[in-house]
């Protein structure tokens, strides 16, 4: 698919990796992008910049959902590119309680099965349509002190995944966006109160050790993946290695993150410590 004349719309869209994907398709020439954030005034500021239209939402209800699409349908015409990007971190582990997981849950994944029950129906009506849902590198491997963020990243995956292989004969296209660290603001915008759990997220930490990308960057690669057609857009090149390694002898991989971890927490209690001392 080529962006061109297209209407396109980027949840989680007020900065970041959406702000870009915004950016990018209107510099590919797409006829309308609607940005949609929980954050109002950064969706308006984004969508102000490139001539778009901004809407305040909440992805986790899915009557947000459904009003988003049939408004823009209504108004711009049939949604050609729905890319379902919102998303947040935390860092915990089974001491997580069970309403943090279950809203990492609800953003995570319900948000993009929301997102595909609206769409699917005026993109098969229309006989194609592309959805670009963002998940992680943690969605493809793990991430190293979050059970949420690794669990809902990998439900992500393995949605787009059926949905690619469900809906491809009725032309929908799906591509999955699996980053590792980029700079964003996603660890402001994350509700974690662990005492010092931020760092793994930062400059230094698991996200960042294969260096940390610009979203100009990121976006850029999903433009081409969705040009490609290709369903596994991978920022950070790697990851697909880390993958052969894991598929090739996954015993030998889960040694080496336990080594990774145990570097990581260096004369610090490791994630599961914390857990057993609270028992």
């Amino acid at each position: 698919m080529e962006l061109k004349d297209r209407v396109v719309v980027v949840t989680g869209g007020g900065a970041g990796i959406g702000e870009a994907l915004v950016q990018a398709a209107a510099f590919e020439g797409a006829r309308k992008v609607i940005v949609a954030d929980l954050d109002g005034d950064k969706a308006v500021a984004v969508a102000k910049a490139v001539s778009g239209s901004a809407k305040q939402i909440d992805v986790s209800n899915e009557e947000e959902i459904i009003e988003l699409v049939d408004s823009v349908e209504k108004k711009y015409g049939p949604i050609d590119l729905f890319c379902s990007n919102a998303g947040f971190v935390t860092s915990a582990g089974l001491e997580d309680t069970n309403e943090r997981i279950t809203n990492m849950w609800d953003v995570h994944v319900m948000a993009h099965v929301y997102a595909a029950r609206a769409v699917l129906p005026q993109m098969v009506a229309n006989k194609g349509g592309y959805l670009l849902n963002t998940a992680s590198a943690a969605g493809l491997l793990t991430q190293i002190g979050s059970l949420a963020y690794s669990v809902t990243k990998g439900a992500a995956v393995s949605l787009a995944q059926w949905l690619s292989i469900s809906h491809h004969h009725q032309g929908i296209r799906v591509s999955v966006l699996c980053p590792q660290a980029v700079r964003t603001d996603i660890l402001a915008n994350s509700p974690d109160t662990a005492d010092g759990s931020e760092a793994e997220w930062e400059e230094g930490g698991v996200a960042s050790s294969d260096g940390i990308l610009e979203p100009d960057s990121v976006a850029q690669e999903c433009v081409e993946a969705i040009r490609e057609e290709r369903f596994l857009v991978l920022p950070h090149q790697q990851v697909s290695d880390y993958m052969s390694h894991r598929s090739e002898d996954i015993d030998r991989w889960l040694s080496g993150m336990r080594r990774f971890q145990e570097k990581l927490y260096d004369g610090q209690p490791l994630p599961g410590d914390t857990f057993v001392s609270d028992i």
